[in-house]
């Protein structure tokens, strides 16, 4: 759990990069309609919970640097009895304080009046601030009927000379450098996730269907979590169905001879676990599958060996292209290396954190502290085979921790696991 410690010292963190006479008004967010009278399940803005702690929704932060002092008040939803015995209990601003580390708990009734008297300067101790920090991240709602881009229009009617600077480059630039604890979060979501893996691995059979394997995973992972949930929707292939990268409908049964990929992950404490595994149905791998495999296996262990501060992602797709394609043509699945774009056609890598694929830089050098994916891959639709083999990587000053090392991809294990189960 980050303690409330942490999210003050990222607020100052956030304070820092502000100009001076300003303030940031950043929302949790509130729930999207689904159809009729439902929505769909509430997700904080990850930017706001990485400076809060708080995951409900239609609460809102309030920074204000000015006249060299910087305060923050953070707004919630206040008591409603009728509302919480629909949809439960609801944060007192003691808790909320506990949470974050923010003193000034109010409620969010008094947002507009403290925002308009910060613009304007009227009835407030500060002069009127003409810089407003808003996270304009598209399509974002911050209330029932307005956008992030509606309550940026409406800020502008409380002065013409207001500034709108964005401050989801700033909350994103932040969020890249993973602290002690948040590495922590993304272990135990991990341990979770080889739980998960271990358990769907072993239902895996000829004659078993795709979505029992993937019900295995969600089961392990949700006793291990406390009913945390998964990081992204699961991906359950078998056969041709493996070539296909976000395959979405696992509905075929598991066939003899048929490769399986799952690529999946718990989460914990909203930090995400992403990893993919390639095994085969009928527990031994055939030649064939065996030399793709071992190709992809090679790939994912020399990014991870090439994986160090200095170097960016873009850097990392270009040694993993040739990589791949060296391999695959001195093995004849291709002949000329620019075929290789035919058999793998997506990113070996991206940031993993509060969102799976978590805001970064895919050209800026790596730092101690990113973590990011390793996820080389091979797609033979011809052959019905795809192989991706992904772990996570913390970036330390000299190289990186794989942090999914004991989640088993070796040949030798994978066949050892197999012939154990029977």
């Amino acid at each position: 759990m980050i303690p409330y410690t942490e999210y003050q010292s990222r607020r100052a963190s956030f304070f820092s990069k502000m100009e001076e006479e300003s303030l940031a008004i950043i929302f949790s967010g509130v729930g999207k309609k689904c159809s009729a009278d439902e929505n769909y399940p509430f997700e904080v803005n990850r930017n706001f919970f990485y400076l809060t702690g708080i995951t409900q929704e239609d609460s809102v932060l309030l920074l204000i640097k000015s006249g060299g002092e910087e305060r923050e008040y953070l707004l919630i939803l206040p008591f409603d009895p009728v509302k919480e015995k629909w949809y439960g209990k609801r944060l007192t601003p003691t808790e909320a304080g506990e949470i974050s580390g923010v003193r000034n708990v109010l409620l969010n009734s008094a947002l507009s009046s403290r925002v308009q008297t910060a613009i304007t300067g009227e009835f407030s101790d500060f002069p009127a601030l003409h810089k407003v920090y808003l996270d304009l991240e598209k399509e974002q709602k911050v209330a029932e009927d307005t956008d992030i881009e509606d309550y940026r229009k409406s800020l502008e009617l409380f002065s013409t000379k207001l500034e709108v600077i964005d401050a989801y480059p700033i909350i994103v630039g932040l969020r890249m450098v993973k602290s002690p604890n948040e590495v922590e979060e993304l272990r135990v979501a991990i341990e979770a996730t080889k739980v998960g893996i271990a358990s769907a691995m072993a239902k895996i059979k000829p004659g078993v269907y795709e979505y029992e394997v993937a019900n295995e995973f969600h089961r392990v992972i949700n006793d291990c979590s406390a009913y945390q949930g998964t990081a992204f929707p699961t991906i359950l292939a078998s056969g041709v169905n493996t070539t296909c990268l976000h395959y979405p409908t696992p509905f075929k049964k598991i066939e003899p001879g048929d490769m399986v990929l799952m690529d999946l992950g718990s989460r914990h404490g909203l930090y995400c676990a992403d990893v993919s595994r390639t095994v085969p149905a009928d527990g031994v791998f055939t030649d064939l599958q065996r030399t793709i495999y071992s190709i992809v296996l090679g790939a994912n262990k020399a990014v991870a060996n090439f994986a160090r501060p200095g170097r960016s992602i873009k850097e990392l797709q270009s040694f993993t292209i040739e990589y791949l394609a060296s391999e695959c043509l001195s093995h004849r699945l291709i002949q000329d290396k620019d075929e290789i774009k035919n058999y793998y056609f997506h990113g070996v890598s991206h940031h993993i954190g509060l969102d799976t694929h978590d805001p970064g830089s895919r050209e800026e050098p790596l730092v101690a502290g990113n973590v990011i994916s390793d996820e080389p891959g091979l797609y033979f639709k011809e052959l019905g085979i795809g192989v991706r083999i992904e772990d996570d990587l913390l970036i330390t000053k000299d190289g990186c921790e794989v942090l999914t090392k004991d989640i088993i991809k070796e040949i030798p294990d994978i066949e050892a696991f197999y012939r154990q189960r029977h």
